[in-house]
């Protein structure tokens, strides 16, 4: 009875490539969530996310061999690496691992921005600089990616207007941060935290 269900044309062209279509949406979403936390520098989870990616690829792999006429799992095997890598980088997104730096240039108020940005509880630093047409304030702030927000609702309740540019950074030392919020939109965000380098 089950060997004539896995024979069957409901199981073939239907079920089995549902579940390549889900297995490649996982592999690829590990595979995307690996290098971008290899790229931060975080070595302790990579391995492990690497490990699960090339089991559930084999898997995947070893049904289309064996149904290698059956095109609906081909479609389905690229369909699964489309999505999976959309999926993965709204689960990295959705787990704002790491640092990032803000770089902010203002022609007034760059004290005032510093005291709105130290009341969040975020560090700044404020350079003065000449720019193209007069002198400006150069301010730098190294936030959480889980708080930029907040920092980004900071700069520009003080001025919509203001330029600023973000960049990722691969590490930090020391450093005046808000209080770490837990994230509690995955189950296993409390795991991660710690390869998020907040102290």
């Amino acid at each position: 009875m089950e060997t004539s269900f896995l024979n069957s044309n409901l199981f073939v062209y239907a079920i089995l490539p549902a579940l390549i279509f889900l297995a490649r949406i996982c592999d690829v979403s590990l595979g995307t969530m690996r290098i971008i936390f290899i790229s931060k520098g975080k070595k302790n989870i990579a391995p492990f996310l690497g490990f699960f990616e090339v089991l559930i690829w084999i898997i995947a792999v070893s049904k289309i061999m064996q149904n290698i006429n059956n095109y609906a799992c081909y479609f389905a095997y690229a369909a699964g690496f489309a999505t999976g890598n959309f999926v993965g980088m709204i689960i990295e997104e959705k787990l704002a691992v790491g640092t990032q730096l803000i770089r902010i240039i203002t022609h007034t108020g760059g004290k005032e921005l510093i005291d709105r940005l130290n009341s969040g509880g975020f560090g700044a630093t404020i350079v003065k600089a000449h720019g193209a047409r007069e002198d400006v304030d150069l301010i730098y702030t190294v936030v959480n990616r889980n708080h930029l927000s907040d920092a980004l609702q900071l700069i520009n309740e003080f001025n919509p207007r203001v330029f600023y540019t973000i960049e990722d950074i691969r590490s930090t030392n020391e450093g005046v941060f808000p209080p770490t919020r837990p994230n509690t939109s995955f189950l296993f965000g409390r795991i991660l935290e710690r390869w998020r380098g907040v102290k």
